[in-house]
């Protein structure tokens, strides 16, 4: 984290990104099925003759666009990375701390997870203020 200090609120943010991890993969399908197969564009003009201009007939481009374009699945999108790089190069026990906290027993309180992990509450608190740093780093929050 380069010694620098993340504000309180960047730092409940990330943890609040977290916490909702496990449901983005789900959202992102969601997302991606409601453009895919939403509703197609109503063409507004009732009245359209032979000549009247129209939209090229690009299905395919324009459901890409729209998947590229969709700001709410993009940022999903780079949380589920950045979360999954940094979770990929912690150890089995910051691992398990994070599944305790953030992924299965949601609220589950440091003494606890500490317990669980064979670690000290000072320790558990140590590996959340590096994995939350690590994660800001990575989305050049810090």
């Amino acid at each position: 984290m380069n010694g620098t200090r993340l504000r309180p609120a960047t730092f409940k943010y990330i943890e609040s990104e977290l916490y909702a991890y496990p449901d983005y993969q789900r959202e992102i399908n969601k997302i991606r099925d409601e453009i895919i197969n939403g509703q197609e564009e109503q063409d507004e003009n009732i009245g359209a003759g032979k000549n009247s201009y129209r939209k090229p007939g690009r299905p395919t481009e324009r459901t890409v666009t729209r998947l590229d374009d969709n700001k709410r699945m993009n940022h999903l999108k780079e949380m589920v990375h950045v979360v999954e790089q940094v979770y990929d190069r912690l150890d089995d026990t910051q691992k398990k701390m994070i599944q305790l906290r953030y992924w299965s027993k949601r609220g589950a309180n440091w003494e606890y997870i500490a317990e669980e992990c064979f670690i000290s509450r000072r320790t558990a608190f140590n590996y959340r203020k590096e994995i939350v740093g690590a994660i800001a780093s990575k989305l050049g929050m810090n």
